[in-house]
Formats: structure tokens, sequence, C-alpha cells
């Protein structure tokens, strides 16, 4: 099987006021000794991959484009010394609006990269101000046409709604103007006040003040039924694109396939064991130069654990879940192991059924984590 590659830039210009990922600001400094430490653990990848063919590429953060071009071009240059790396390749880079010129562009098409995500999140400058992110909306603009310029032709858009403040004509217009981009994908994900967030600090106190229920609820189903209406399918929960244009590295994630993570606090599924490495930078960096593996978990998931995976991450898109190829990978049959949860689901009118597939319905599609929390081990 064809695997995928996913390499970690950690570094923001401003932590957003939302983000819990593992990225940090200030710290310029550590640019240069990360991209050495990254090079050498994607040489010693390599190593365990020879043979394998890479068929995914994705780089992000963090920020990958708050690096230099030189930087930008040895990770890539690395990467394509390192791996077999397949000719149809989806190569993928994160970037942030004003982060990019034409210089780094040129270094990341010349990379291979073929494919670029901007994370815009809205095109109100109002709200984005509101939300922590350094951009504004004439920025967001310009980046996406300095890409296309540049040669970019495949183009994703993050977006997001229940932000405070937001309402639905905001985010009407948001997404007007991302359709009017002319861009090839659109991911629109909904607001969650994770721990530890400023947002969350600010939640306790009491001074988050979000959209109502019945507002977050026009958001979400404008966004579902305005985006298809307008040439953009969707394939996955928060995923929207035009016919040939989905995410495939996602999909690695969604059909339990092999991918390699690198970097500080990078994630690797391989060889059906679950591997996440340091998340603080520094110590990532003083490992890898040790030449020790930056490996700080490892684990084996349990059966029961690895199935209720495997489940909901083939729910979450519109494919959904083939029972067939579910019995071959685990050996084990399906209904045996969840015919009550299946019947429970159906009665809630949250999955359809039909031959040997499982699918969300719309209503499914709406409480997700109703559906996933289901098929969990009690």
């Amino acid at each position: 099987m064809k695997t995928g590659l996913y390499i970690h830039i950690p570094f923001c210009q401003q932590k957003c006021l939302y983000c819990d990922f593992p990225s940090y600001d200030n710290l310029t400094h550590l640019y240069q000794p990360y991209v050495a430490a990254l090079c050498q653990e994607i040489s010693g990848w390599g190593g365990v991959l020879s043979g394998t063919l890479i068929d995914t590429i994705y780089i992000g953060g963090g920020t990958p484009t708050l690096l230099p071009a030189d930087a930008l071009k040895t990770i890539l240059t690395k990467v394509h010394e390192s791996f077999s790396i397949d000719e149809a390749a989806e190569i993928s880079v994160e970037a942030n609006p004003g982060t990019t010129n034409q210089e780094k562009l040129l270094a990341l098409k010349s990379g291979g990269v073929n494919r670029i995500s901007f994370g815009v999140q809205t095109f109100s400058d109002a709200l984005l101000k509101s939300i922590g992110r350094i951009h504004s909306a004439e920025q967001a603009v310009r980046s996406v046409k300095e890409a296309q310029d540049a040669g970019f032709s495949n183009i994703n858009l993050d977006l997001m709604y229940g932000l405070p403040g937001q309402s639905c004509k905001d985010l009407k217009v948001s997404i007007q103007e991302a359709i009017k981009l002319d861009v090839t994908h659109i991911s629109a994900y909904g607001l969650k006040v994770e721990e530890g967030t400023p947002f969350a600090a600010m939640d306790q106190l009491g001074t988050l003040i979000l959209p109502e229920e019945d507002d977050d609820e026009e958001m979400y189903t404008f966004t579902t039924e305005y985006l298809p209406q307008h040439g953009f399918r969707r394939y996955e929960i928060s995923n929207f694109s035009k016919v040939g244009y989905e995410c495939r590295h996602n999909f690695k994630y969604w059909k339990y396939h092999p991918y390699a993570g690198v970097g500080a606090a990078a994630h690797s599924f391989f060889q059906k064991e679950r591997l996440s490495n340091i998340t603080d930078v520094s110590q990532y960096i003083d490992c890898v130069k040790k030449g020790k593996l930056p490996i700080e978990f490892r684990e084996n998931p349990s059966s029961a654990i690895a199935m209720a995976e495997y489940i909901f991450l083939a729910l979450r898109t519109v494919q959904g879940l083939s029972i067939l190829e579910f019995q071959e990978y685990f050996n084990r049959g399906f209904y045996l192991e969840y015919g009550e949860i299946v019947s429970e689901l159906l009665q809630k009118k949250l999955i359809a059924v039909k031959e040997n597939q499982i699918n969300l319905t719309v209503l499914g599609m709406k409480y997700g984590n109703v559906v996933f929390r289901a098929f969990l081990p009690g």
C-alpha cells in the first residue's frame, strides 16, 4: 500500500485565540536548527520506507510559509532525496495569507508542491482581528491571486463559522468571496472552544460571546447547502471540493491507511502502530541531534479501539464505511460486533445502510459525534 508523509512546521507569527495545535510564536531563532533536525529525521524515515512509494505529502503547521524560501527548498530537496515519490503525488503546503511572496511560491513550485491551503477563516477584517489572525481580507485575496499567478491551480481556503460576533450574513459574504476567487476546495469548520486556549479562558470568565445555537445552526445549514449548489461537492463532514480536487492526503487518515509523521509533535500510523513525536521544539531538536528517535509515545491500539477508529473515520466521509473492507481488515464479523448499535442509529435516522455500505444521513452529518461515540467501547 502506498504511504503518506506529514511534515510539521510548528512556527507561527502569532498564536490565534482559538488554536490548540502544537505551534509557537517568537521562535525565529530555532528556524535553522529545526530545519536541520527535520531533514535528519526525514533521512531516517527514508531508510525505514525504502521501497515504499509516497503518494501524498502534507506540510502543515503552524505556518510553514513563515520559513524563508531557502529553508523550504532544503526541506523539499531532502524529501525528494530520501523517498520514492509517486509521479502523480499530491504535495500540499499550508500557508497563512501575508506570509507568501513570489520567491517562496516559486520555491514551493520548483520543489514539487502542487496544492496550497490558505488559512483565511473569514473575509471580515473585524472578525479576523477578534480571533487573533494576523492578516486582512485584502491580504487573503492578494495571496490567493499571487499563488494562482505562480501556477498553483489546486487551492484550498479554510473558513470558520460560529465565531464570536459572526452572523450568517458575514459567513455568506466570506463563502461568496471564496467562490469568486475560483479556488478548487473549501474547508468549513465550526468553532470549537478547546481547553487551554485564550478563548477557553474568556469563556470561563463569561467574556466570550458566541452566536446563539439557532444562529450557529443557520450558518451550518447555509454552508452545507450553498457550497454544493455552487460546484463544491461535500465529500467529508467539513470538506467541499470541485470534482477531482478532494484532498487525497486526508483520506490517509479517514481510510486508516499508513502515513509517516516528521517533526515536533508529528503523528505517524505505521504497521498498525501509532507514534507521536516530542512536542517541545527545543527538546525535539536536541533529541534528533543526538541521533535518537524523537518518539514520545507509541501504542498498538486494542482491537476494540482500532475497530471503533476505523469505523468513525470512514463514516466522516460521504463514501462511508464498507462493511466488507472492515471485515477483511479485522477478520471480524461487523454485525456480530455492532448489530445493536446499528439498529439504534437507524432508528434515530443518523445512518443509512445499503447493501454492504453504511453512511451518515444528513442528520448524521450534523450530529456525527453522537454516531462516533456510539461505536466507542464502553
